[in-house]
């Protein structure tokens, strides 16, 4: 009887197990079939431009075509790679969902224009276009891509060494703060690019002067972040190092700026942010060159084209140089971890 009574638990355990195991695999196929979604509509993508006829006389060429289809097997490589790497396959399934939509958004706006012309030229040009125009005049957008780079660093790095001395010195003397967080309230409410007209009077420079309104505009989040991170340091850290017989220099740079670090690099991306936005109004100065420039000049010539592509080039050097400032801020704030 005690033998019987046995089998039958171990029975039902290997049926729980199996119950488990099956909503398991069950689970798992649900997701390789979410992770393989931006697959599928890269696909019927493909297929609506290739298969459905254009509206009336519009015409594309292969260029577009190349793009989703190097787009394709990068991430069919991915997700075939996804087998071996759980990281890669958590990174996929994690995006899934953002590049299927993105591509379904691909495939309403080229069949919104190419193909039904419901939006119409000059103003929505289709993507295959966009990209012929970038390709046609990439040496004038990578001369432009440079000047960007170089305006917006040096307005940036002005900023932010401004920004640190008055938010850190604001933040460690009273004495310091009393005249610098009423001017950071003042200028703080008041868009950098509102002073435009006042610089092009007084700057030696177009390009000093755009470099200036960026270096305003970061000056303000930066100096706010590292006098609040200041002050937030606790006061037991600086009693403990008093006690180990730190002198005050010793207690700001080894004690105060490194605890206000995480607010210090809040305020360092920011700051990029503001940066970046400020980079566009400010090459509409007067500067010979620029993304800004670049279009605002092909707006006014009505190519539409060559615009929105000098647009992509902005958001893609933008995201680059915020994802570099992330890498930093990663590294420097890795004891954040722990």
């Amino acid at each position: 009887m005690k033998d019987r009574s046995d089998h039958i638990n171990l029975t039902t355990k290997e049926l729980n197990e199996l119950e488990r195991a099956d909503e398991s695999f069950a689970l798992r196929f649900k997701k390789r079939v979410i992770a393989a979604l931006p697959i599928v509509a890269a696909v019927l993508h493909l297929l609506e431009y290739n298969y459905y006829p254009n509206y009336r006389l519009n015409t594309c060429t292969e260029v577009y075509n190349r793009f989703i289809g190097i787009l394709l097997i990068a991430y069919a490589a991915a997700y075939i790679l996804s087998f071996f790497s759980a990281k890669v396959y958590g990174y996929i399934y994690h995006k899934a969902a953002f590049y299927t939509v993105l591509m379904l958004l691909l495939t309403a706006y080229d069949f919104a224009t190419l193909k039904t012309g419901k939006l119409a030229l000059p103003y929505f040009p289709w993507v295959d276009s966009i990209l012929n125009a970038m390709i046609d005049d990439r040496e004038k957008l990578f001369d432009c891509v440079v000047h960007s780079l170089v305006l917006l660093f040096n307005g940036y790095f002005k900023g932010v060494v401004a920004g640190l001395i008055c938010g850190i010195g604001a933040g460690w003397s009273r004495k310091i703060s009393y005249w610098v967080y009423p001017v950071a309230k003042v200028l703080g409410a008041i868009p950098s690019t509102t002073y435009m007209p006042i610089v092009v009077m007084v700057a030696a420079s177009l390009f000093q002067g755009a470099a200036f309104i960026i270096a305003l505009g970061v000056w303000f989040p930066v100096t706010l972040t590292s006098m609040t991170g200041v002050q937030a340091v606790r006061k037991h850290y600086y009693e403990a190092a008093e006690t180990l017989g730190t002198n005050k220099a010793g207690i700001l740079f080894r004690v105060a700026i490194p605890a206000a670090m995480p607010n210090i690099f809040a305020g360092l991306t920011q700051g990029m942010s503001v940066a970046c936005l400020t980079l566009v109004v400010a090459e509409m100065m007067g500067v010979e060159s620029g993304l800004g420039w670049y279009v605002n000049w092909q707006k006014s010539w009505a190519a539409f084209a060559k615009m929105y592509g000098a647009l992509i080039i902005i958001c893609i050097t933008f995201i680059i140089t915020n994802g570099v400032l992330n890498i930093i801020k990663k590294r420097v704030l890795r004891w954040q971890k722990d």
